[in-house]
């Protein structure tokens, strides 16, 4: 039967899974399987398994249940392979890779931070601070300029608004990044101009949402930052 890996744990931690169980209906039994100096919290791997919340909520209670006791490298819900022997042999090949990753794991959780701008706010921004742009826009309500005004205003528009985005994404990473052992960008979705998560020691835990809160309060109503936290280091495995 194939395999699911909630996670990969150094062979010294404490690994207790009394009282857990796995995803499925019914749950499946949880159990380790060893390397040398690795260890994998698996179970059998249910047919047909779909992201529905008692299992969401199931994955995340073991790893949550893991990180209590020690460093964990989680993983993605969903991962799974043939059967113990393939995961006993990626414990084996690459474990100076994963002994990299849980020193660098050990003692942080992540945050995720995602931005966005209200789009009406910036527009206006724009209009007002770009001389190019208000000249454009006023020659379109005059209403005797070229047809092609409103295709060169709206490509103004967008390489400014994809600037000024960008200079803030930048401007958020660099404030928030020294308080992180690690950051990864990742692309934003929606209406969002940046998500970006951060490798956050527990001990640097407080200044880092109080660093948060800063940009806040500095980029005012018109950004909406969305910090959530903390997190099972997910992006830095």
């Amino acid at each position: 039967m194939a395999v699911y890996v909630y996670a990969i744990v150094a062979r010294t931690h404490p690994q207790r899974l009394n009282d857990l169980v796995g995803v499925g209906d019914p749950p499946t039994t949880l159990r380790t399987v060893h390397g040398a100096e690795l260890s994998a919290v698996v179970s059998d791997a249910p047919e047909g398994l779909r992201p529905k919340r008692r299992d969401l909520a199931a994955h995340q209670t073991v790893q949550e249940h893991l990180m209590a006791e020690g460093t964990v490298l989680p993983l993605q819900f969903g991962f799974t392979t043939t059967d113990d022997d393939a995961v006993r042999a990626v414990l084996e090949e690459r474990a100076e890779q994963l002994l990299e990753r849980l020193r660098a794991l050990e003692g942080c959780v992540e945050y995720n931070l995602k931005a966005a701008q209200d789009e009406d706010a910036l527009l206006r921004r724009i209009l007002q601070e770009s001389e190019q742009a208000r000249r454009l826009n006023e020659e379109i309500r005059s209403g005797h300029g070229s047809p092609q005004l409103p295709l060169a205003l709206g490509e103004l528009v967008a390489k400014e608004v994809q600037a000024r985005q960008s200079r803030t994404a930048d401007a958020i990473v660099e404030a928030l990044s020294g308080f992180a052992r690690e950051h990864h960008v990742a692309q934003p979705t929606g209406d969002d101009f940046l998500n970006v998560s951060f490798l956050v020691a527990r001990d640097d835990e407080k200044p880092f949402r109080a660093a948060e809160q800063g940009l806040v309060e500095e980029l005012g109503p018109d950004h909406e930052l969305r910090l959530r936290g903390p997190l099972a280091p997910y992006s830095f495995v």
